[in-house]
């Protein structure tokens, strides 16, 4: 009963983004390759699937502004977090839009691939894809005959993946989605730009950054907690897994507040934390977080929110084995765009059944010379001359 009630909603809030014809013939099966959807779905030619692809009237973004409002009905909650990461997509060719050699964490080395940068919304109810950008490399910006034969629209100019992160960001801050955290791993974490915006926002955040990564009156962040006392360091578990707990070592410190993002008048709403979290069988590695909270927000916490970025790698591996993400034959932009947001609509709406068959599966929490680590209240604070720094001008902000 509950499956049918999902399908005829789905069936309502998006059939009228498309033609008739594929309103009512395309709507079965997850996205995947189209001769094979193509038979699954009982056509006996992939054309009409190819044509919705490819050349049929409907806006993607508009099907990716639904499939928010769809996310934010089913699975929201006031602490949900959102997380930004990118994944890679191996082609053999050159001629699919945005590709070349360059490095695919998905593959773990340089290959001929696409990027696509990703938004994952995560509540203790569930979690989905909720947003796409194609990473366009300048060897496709500053060659706009390419772009052209890849339908590339003109006015795409070149964006860095954190420009196109920022951009994420701000569409689903300005989406239904109930936002209170934000969490990406280093190669998002160490710009300053990103951080900024998530402050100026009010949104909490949790983000890795690298060992040589600086901070608003902190020193190399490896440094600093190479000085941390042996009892700072406090065995916590960051979230479950299939093998059990996820618990590491885990230390934090609380950093001077900056007067510009973290006072409302005189009054101190925001703080600011550096983290590390040590693995348990190999002490060597050492993971550094820069943290944003309200003030009342614990270290275990944000360990909690620390652990949640894995969720997107959840999300990319459920999208990719059952909903087809990577499972594609178009080369065009549009058609990139098509399909993956098809996909995570798929994936979105297996999500959203699965929260209403099963219900709430896990919590997500709301949101110098001697030594430079001084005990506060119960918790570690950098030791400087003033509690409250002032910053320089706020940079400005390139979505």
């Amino acid at each position: 009963m509950w499956r049918a009630g999902c399908l005829e909603i789905g069936h309502v809030r998006f059939g009228r983004r498309f033609g008739e014809t594929h309103r009512r013939q395309r709507r079965q099966g997850a996205p995947d390759r189209p001769h094979q959807l193509a038979e699954y779905a009982g056509h006996t030619t992939p054309d009409g699937l190819q044509h919705l692809l490819a050349g049929a009237r409907w806006n993607a973004d508009e099907i990716r502004d639904e499939l928010q409002h769809c996310v934010a009905e089913h699975l929201g909650e006031n602490d949900g977090v959102l997380i930004i990461d990118d994944t890679g997509f191996v082609k053999k060719g050159t001629t699919s839009a945005g590709a070349q050699r360059q490095y695919s964490g998905t593959a773990g080395r340089t290959e001929n691939c696409q990027i696509g940068v990703f938004a994952a919304y995560v509540t203790s109810r569930g979690r989905a894809l909720v947003d796409r950008e194609l990473y366009l490399p300048r060897s496709w910006t500053e060659d706009r005959d390419r772009c052209r034969a890849a339908k590339i629209p003109d006015e795409r100019e070149f964006h860095t993946k954190g420009q196109l992160a920022k951009a994420l960001v701000l569409r689903a801050l300005a989406s239904p989605l109930p936002i209170a955290w934000v969490t990406a791993d280093s190669a998002y974490g160490q710009e300053g730009r990103f951080r900024r915006l998530l402050e100026q926002s009010g949104v909490g955040y949790v983000l890795a950054v690298p060992k040589p990564q600086f901070s608003v009156g902190c020193p190399r962040i490896g440094w600093l907690f190479s000085q941390a006392p042996a009892d700072a360091w406090q065995r916590i578990s960051c979230g479950a897994s299939a093998k059990g707990p996820r618990i590491y070592d885990w230390a934090a410190i609380r950093l001077p507040a900056v007067a510009e993002f973290d006072y409302q008048g005189e009054v101190q709403v925001r703080q600011r934390w550096a983290l590390a979290r040590r693995s348990l069988s190999r002490p060597d590695e050492i993971t550094y977080y820069l943290a944003y909270s309200q003030l009342e927000t614990t270290v275990e916490q944000l360990v909690r929110i620390a652990g949640m970025r894995w969720a997107i790698e959840e999300c990319f591996q459920a999208a990719k084995n059952e909903c087809g993400l990577d499972q594609y034959e178009v080369r065009r932009y549009t058609g990139w765009m098509r399909h993956i947001t098809l996909a995570m609509l798929a994936h979105a709406f297996l999500a959203a059944m699965a929260a209403a068959s099963k219900g709430a599966a896990e919590t997500v929490p709301a949101p110098w010379w001697t030594s430079p680590w001084q005990r506060s209240g119960g918790s570690w604070r950098l030791a400087a001359p003033t509690g409250r720094v002032r910053h320089g001008a706020r940079p400005a902000l390139t979505p």
